[in-house]
């Protein structure tokens, strides 16, 4: 896997976003994750000032606050998800028909976590590079 970071100076990046040391530890973990999942091509960057990972330059998860993170995810798997477990998925009118999903990342566990994390990179992913990671 090849992370790459784009616009970082000395922990202050180019929108002059510096992530607190509870943001960081979330962005640390989704990395941990990525890594654990061999996603290629991750790049850590940022997405409306927010820390992101991006795949192609599209980010798929973004670090909201210490509390709440939001995948990319195609609208009805949202549906399915927050139906699934509401306490972890939920849907505030901001992201209703937009396909973006906040979660409670206290409320998730990694092997969960993971899984929606290479979703979310797949749905984003060029169809290429997901169709070489979908190979191996």
């Amino acid at each position: 896997m090849r992370l790459k970071k784009s616009g970082t100076v000395c922990g202050v990046d180019e929108h002059g976003m510096k992530p607190n040391g509870e943001t960081d530890a979330i962005l640390q973990r989704l990395l941990r994750l990525v890594t654990a999942a061999r996603l290629p091509e991750v790049e850590i960057s940022t997405h409306y000032g927010l820390p992101a990972l991006k795949i192609g330059g599209k980010a798929f998860v973004s670090v909201k606050n210490t509390e709440i993170i939001v995948l990319s995810l195609p609208v009805d798997r949202k549906e399915h998800l927050i139906e699934m477990a509401p306490e972890i998925y939920f849907q505030t009118d901001h992201y209703i028909g937009w396909p973006s999903l906040p979660l409670r990342i206290a409320e998730i566990g990694d092997a969960e976590l993971q899984v929606r994390l290479i979703e979310a990179w797949r749905f984003r992913a060029p169809k290429k590079l997901r169709a070489a990671f979908d190979a191996v």
